[in-house]
């Protein structure tokens, strides 16, 4: 019997569904909003706990960063690993992993302390992120309510990074910085209890085998390829460290790649990222993940630095595009995935985050919130509505249960990829034009006792952050291109099909019955 027949049991060659499949929906969504707050929360609480824990500037990258490099070189191993012992085996493991590393982080003394927890808080979210994903995957499987469950999962994943930014803004400033990480044991109580009673024991597969040189291949090259990109954001692309670290990581990976259309039992499955369909959800979240940094990182900047927003205003800011993301997300899913399918969604919503990035071309030191950022904010928020649910879906829809964890990690580890992407080419393409801009401008007028006048560093600074408005939509623009091409025309859903027809019951042998086409 299939994981996917074990929740409701199989009938007429379908799996009927799970009567608590709602409630599961909720653990299962309080599990991943976890994971995504803790992405940005944090930025907010850095500075506090700076000052708090007395280390550097240097230093304060380490705290983001060891949890980049543990979540993104994990993911693909924890995947295959929940496929093999059982989704709620890992979920609950990850989930409890996570709450222990946030209550040591938060009862850091020193900053050792609060990066080993961090790391630790990354590896946790590696087991638990698939996990979650993976179970939305076999849970639903009608395509009416696979609509709806992953337009509610797609509004997390693409909102809860706002969320976060408001919630890290409002426990830094009314309680502790500590409260950011303290935060997670509500969310993980919560994701443990109802995991425990609603979600069931699924058998692990037999005669399966962990493919020992593709973990090592993959987990290293993501590794490599995640410090190097944080290493080019603090140093430079020039850097002996940087270029050794990014080719060792495309070394590994294509090792990896090379492996895997040969090893017995594959870490990732050839046939889980050919398919044309899940291939162009992947690469999209993936360019979404490099271009919506220019948002979240450069548009907090402006607000606090150059208009000086505090930082629950801030967070406040954010707000309505995260409403339009999870609007956009439910029709994605609900209205338009089974009409037309992914091949226009996708493309639409990539192309209204390009128009979003250029009407923020126009922000100004004097700029107005209601006229020059919460229009963009909402066009854009109906584009990363309109593609994240809608390539969540597509890049775990037909694959056969016994890849439904490894499909899922693909999906997390492109988004991880992307951001640390984005991150060291966005910074250091802003960075670059605020320099320019501000040896330019340089002149006796706008000098104060050899120094640039106050106005010219905020000028050069709104000119590095519009320069980097524009190279994230061109980032947009291209990927919208790119997943037009790729992407099949047609619906994802055939018409006609009954409930859990993608639903496969047998062993990796058995193809899915249409999905799998390329």
């Amino acid at each position: 019997m299939s994981e996917m027949s074990v929740p409701g049991g199989v009938q007429g060659g379908a799996a009927s569904p799970d009567p608590r499949r709602w409630l599961i929906l909720a653990v299962i969504g309080t599990a991943q909003l976890m994971i995504i707050l803790d992405i940005t929360v944090m930025n907010i609480a850095l500075p506090s706990a700076q000052h708090a824990l007395h280390f550097s500037n240097v230093d304060r990258q380490w705290v983001v960063t060891a949890y980049s490099l543990t979540f993104g070189s994990l993911l693909l191993f924890f995947g295959r690993v929940a496929d093999l012992v059982g989704r709620k085996v890992t979920f609950l493991a990850g989930a409890a992993g996570f709450a222990v590393a946030s209550a040591v982080g938060g009862a850091s003394v020193n900053f050792a302390m609060l990066v080993t927890a961090r790391a630790c808080q990354g590896a946790f979210g590696a087991v638990l992120a698939p996990s979650a994903l993976s179970l939305l995957t076999t849970t639903f499987t009608d395509p009416k309510e696979r609509g709806r469950a992953f337009g509610a999962f797609g509004a997390i994943a693409a909102g809860g990074t706002a969320v976060g930014l408001l919630l890290g803004g409002v426990l830094t400033e009314y309680l502790s910085w500590r409260w950011c990480l303290y935060i997670n044991l509500f969310f993980a109580a919560f994701a443990i209890v109802g995991g425990s009673m609603l979600l069931r024991r699924q058998p692990s597969l037999t005669g399966a085998r962990l493919d020992v040189p593709g973990v090592l291949a993959v987990s290293a090259g993501m590794f490599c390829l995640t410090y190097g990109f944080s290493n080019a954001a603090t140093h430079s692309w020039a850097a002996s460290s940087t270029v050794a670290f990014l080719a060792a990581g495309v070394v590994l990976l294509v090792v990896f790649a090379i492996w895997q259309a040969r090893a017995a039992h594959p870490l990732l499955p050839p046939r889980v990222v050919l398919d044309r369909n899940r291939g162009g959800a992947y690469l999209s979240i993936l360019i979404v993940g490099a271009g919506i940094f220019g948002i979240f990182l450069f548009l907090t900047y402006y607000m606090q630095v150059t208009l000086h927003y505090t930082p629950v205003i801030t967070g406040f800011a954010f707000l309505p595009m995260a409403v339009c993301i999870g609007i956009a997300s439910n029709v994605s899913t609900i209205v338009l995935l089974p009409r037309l399918g992914p091949k226009p969604i996708i493309p639409a919503g990539l192309v209204l985050a390009a128009g979003g990035m250029v009407w923020l071309t126009n922000i100004g030191l004097n700029s107005s919130y209601a006229a020059d950022i919460l229009p963009p904010l909402l066009i854009a928020g109906v584009g990363f509505g309109f593609m994240f649910s809608a390539a969540i879906n597509t890049g775990t829809y037909g694959v056969m249960p016994s890849d439904a964890g490894v499909a899922s990690a693909s999906v997390n580890t492109g988004q991880q990829l992307g951001g640390s992407i984005g991150t060291a080419l966005l910074n250091t393409i802003a960075a670059s034009a605020t320099t320019r801009y501000l040896a330019a401008n340089i002149s006796p007028r706008t000098l104060v006792h050899g120094r640039p006048t106050a106005q010219l560093v905020q000028m050069s600074l709104v000119h590095g952050y519009i320069t980097a408005f524009w190279t994230s939509a061109a980032i947009f623009a291209a990927g919208a291109a790119i997943c037009g091409a790729l992407l099949r025309p047609g619906p994802l859903f055939p018409r006609g099909a009954p409930a859990g027809r993608q639903a496969v019951a047998g062993s990796d042998r058995i193809a899915t019955v249409r999905s799998e086409q390329i």
